[in-house]
């Protein structure tokens, strides 16, 4: 089952929480669809949102970047604070902000464009490289991240859209992690993955967490608990509760999270 470290609540310090959220509310127009979100999520650990559809988890993945920004009828309020910086502040460049919160999607998204390109294509329009050899660094260095770069390295001039489903998702992580970020959000990485391909998904996340703080979005419980240290129960919009995984799933506080976990409502 899941991997948890030992990290009790009273070693939780200020300074492995990478992103604090407070009072967060999301509206699509007059829908409320978050509400009075609070919760920190921790430095190197990853953290899984669980809930049913519909119930707030992607949308508020979404906050941490701020993708919803590119949503007209969107309006997010509250405090989401990146290592102590307000991301919703006027002077942050949202550009800027997804080099270092990098994010998977659900279905592998790879460009048009060479597998090299795939990956450079970050490094270049933030300026990581200054030159080809620096460039070349950057993308052995993210496919080896991605464990993709022993199937990858004789075809790096083919297109990334010629891969099979599971490598396109690596290459996606790849690119996602050449911009150097710090967090990595991953909205249901494996929904559209066969089990073959889920299983080295999962294992890639677990060895990213040495690294970057990961929030995985995932509709399979089984894939909360085997890749997650830490659990946020979304419902209906609410997080109804947030904690170790291992005590989520065995001995949860709140008995909607009862509930969802043992198959009544969802």
């Amino acid at each position: 089952m899941y991997d948890a470290p030992n990290l009790a609540e009273s070693q939780v310090t200020q300074d492995n929480i990478k992103i604090s959220a407070r009072n967060v509310q999301v509206f699509y127009a007059d829908t409320h669809a978050i509400k009075d979100v609070d919760v920190d999520i921790l430095d190197k650990t990853v953290t899984a949102f669980i809930g049913p559809s519909g119930c707030g988890k992607s949308t508020f993945l979404r906050c941490i970047n701020r993708m919803n920004d590119t949503i007209d009828i969107c309006k997010v309020q509250g405090d989401i604070m990146l290592d102590g910086q307000d991301i919703y502040d006027k002077r942050v460049d949202p550009v800027q902000l997804r080099a270092k919160v990098g994010m998977v999607f659900q279905k592998p998204n790879p460009f048009p464009k060479s597998i090299y390109d795939n990956v450079a294509y970050g490094p270049r329009i933030h300026g990581l490289a200054r030159t080809k050899a620096d460039l070349d660094e950057i993308v052995e260095k993210s496919l080896r991240r991605a464990a993709l770069w022993n199937e990858a390295k004789d075809r790096l001039d083919q297109p990334g859209t010629g891969l099979s489903g599971g490598q396109q998702q690596r290459l996606c992580i790849a690119r996602a992690v050449a911009t150097a970020p710090e967090v990595l959000l991953m909205d249901e990485p494996c929904s559209a993955l066969d089990p073959i391909a889920t299983a080295q998904v999962e294992e890639l996340i677990d060895e990213l967490r040495q690294e970057f703080s990961v929030v995985i979005v995932t509709h399979s419980m089984q894939q909360a608990a085997r890749v997650s240290q830490k659990t946020a129960f979304f419902h209906l919009g609410h997080l109804v509760e947030y904690g170790e995984t291992g005590q989520i799933f065995t001995n949860p506080e709140d008995e909607r999270t009862e509930s969802y976990i043992t198959g009544r409502i969802g």
